[in-house]
């Protein structure tokens, strides 16, 4: 063997072992807390914190909000008469064009803007996305409702996923990231 600096020794005399840089930082999720508040650490059921909607309060908020809806829209059908009547048309057109307009300001406006449309306020709950806990935006509210015809095929089992899925998401949800949380 021999003592020295040749080409099978990794140090020349008198320097001692080598400094390596510092190994990088982490990049798994923080602690305690998993990716967006949910995952990893975080117990089913919760989101950053908040419990996540059960089946029934969703099925609750949205019927309040079709309420709000069915209410004018009903009141234009007694008025035209079931559709045999004409002399209601100009008031039961109104009628069916401010269900609408309550449909739009209550499920795209308000619920994108605050979270929470006036079925959701009822009941405590609120439409956030996934990614920053955010109100998802009347754009994006819009696009969930149309995404909700998705949960329909086949056999509504869209609309029934979540009772067994772990961030109680319907199709519609998964697809846009959203969950809905109980305040």
């Amino acid at each position: 063997m021999s003592q020295g600096y040749g080409p099978g020794d990794l140090n020349p005399p008198g320097q001692g072992q080598p400094s390596y840089p510092p190994p990088p930082p982490s990049y798994g999720p923080p602690p305690g807390g998993g990716y967006g508040g949910y995952g990893g650490t975080e117990p089913a059921g919760l989101y950053m914190g908040h419990r996540l909607a059960n089946w029934p309060q969703r099925v609750g908020a949205y019927l309040i909000d079709f309420l709000a809806v069915a209410v004018p829209v009903a009141i234009a059908i007694g008025l035209s008469g079931g559709g045999n009547n004409r002399g209601g048309g100009a008031v039961s057109s109104l009628l069916y064009l401010i269900g609408f307009g309550v449909w739009i300001y209550n499920r795209w406006i308000q619920q994108g803007r605050t979270g929470q449309s006036w079925g959701k306020r009822a009941l405590g709950l609120k439409l956030l996305r996934m990614d920053n806990g955010q109100p998802i935006g009347g754009g994006l509210a819009f696009v969930r409702d149309i995404l909700h015809n998705l949960d329909s095929l086949p056999c509504w089992i869209g609309l029934l996923w979540p009772l067994w899925d772990a961030r109680r998401q319907t199709f519609a949800d998964k697809i846009l990231s959203t969950v809905v949380i109980a305040d």
